[in-house]
């Protein structure tokens, strides 16, 4: 158990609101397999949305776990008062987690209406273990948690209120396939396009393409290119670009393999002033004042 002692501020808590719910967030940038561990002293509905990767997540042993690739997600409810999540993450992963607490969880429906959850197992005690594949709809959700920039005094009302819409649209069994063709929500195609837009800004982030060129590379016109990778990452493409930089320069800082100068050059920035700027401007440090912080 002693490699999911790892405690990385490339996993923290995103919000939570007392008694009711908290949202991790694990984002391993890094070229080598990390682990995660989350003591839970309480009881919770715990929903696992893998968002890029796969991810292997365990209960108490590594031998009981779920493997959750790339767009699944699953909510799990084990009896047990207290116990450890291990979360195993290889290179390139991402997963955000929903700690639901009973009572609150109660508090969301009445009745029978919530078909997804298997109240018999629950009412005899056994694990539950309900796999699903993540809609559009909430993919966008997931992204806009992490992605939307918002000033800080206003930014826990609206994660507080994203998350109240990622539920809803969770737990709402009765999707049907007007919402597939809703003009706002990117169909399965383009989808595919602007995730082919996003990997190639990043594998070539020290040169990307223009967006007119990126455009031609996917196959999607320029508007349609910028909307629909807004809508559904949350933010324009270089900035989301900007933000993936600076996510992946936290983590080269907290390894400390390579000094600033050497960051700055991985990442594409011509001097290290101007990668220093921009980290300070994100993050309100210096590069050199976070890594010992």
């Amino acid at each position: 158990m002693e490699k999911y002692k790892n405690i990385d501020k490339s996993a923290h808590v995103l919000v939570e609101e007392k008694d009711a719910f908290k949202v991790l967030y694990f984002n391993n940038l890094t070229d080598h397999v990390d682990n995660f561990q989350t003591k839970l002293t309480n009881n919770y509905i715990q929903l696992f949305f893998c968002t890029e990767n796969e991810v292997r997540i365990a209960f108490n042993m590594e031998h009981c776990a779920i493997t959750l690739k790339e767009n699944d997600s699953s909510m799990v409810h084990y009896k047990d008062e207290s116990m450890n999540i291990l979360y195993t993450l290889p290179p390139q992963s991402q997963l955000k987690v929903v700690l639901i607490s009973l009572n609150f969880f109660h508090s969301l429906f009445s009745g029978k209406e919530n078909v997804l959850f298997n109240f018999k197992n629950y009412k005899n005690g056994q694990p539950i273990i309900e796999p699903k594949l993540i809609e559009v709809s909430e993919q966008m959700i997931l992204k806009q948690l992490i992605s939307f920039r918002i000033t800080d005094s206003l930014r826990p009302i609206y994660l507080k209120g994203k998350v109240y819409e990622l539920l809803s649209h969770y737990f709402n069994t009765t999707t049907d396939a007007t919402n597939a063709n809703c003009p706002y929500v990117p169909n399965g195609d383009t989808v595919g396009k602007i995730k082919q837009a996003k990997e190639i800004i990043i594998d070539e982030m020290n040169n990307p393409p223009g967006l007119q060129e990126l455009a031609k590379q996917v196959g999607l016109n320029i508007k349609k290119l910028k909307s629909g990778f807004k809508e559904y990452y949350g933010s324009p493409v270089f900035t989301f670009l900007l933000n993936y930089k600076m996510e992946l320069a936290k983590t080269l800082l907290i390894e400390q393999q390579f000094n600033v100068n050497e960051i700055a050059s991985k990442l594409g920035y011509s001097t290290s002033s101007h990668f220093i700027a921009a980290f300070k401007k994100k993050y309100g440090i210096t590069p050199k004042q976070y890594s010992i912080s």
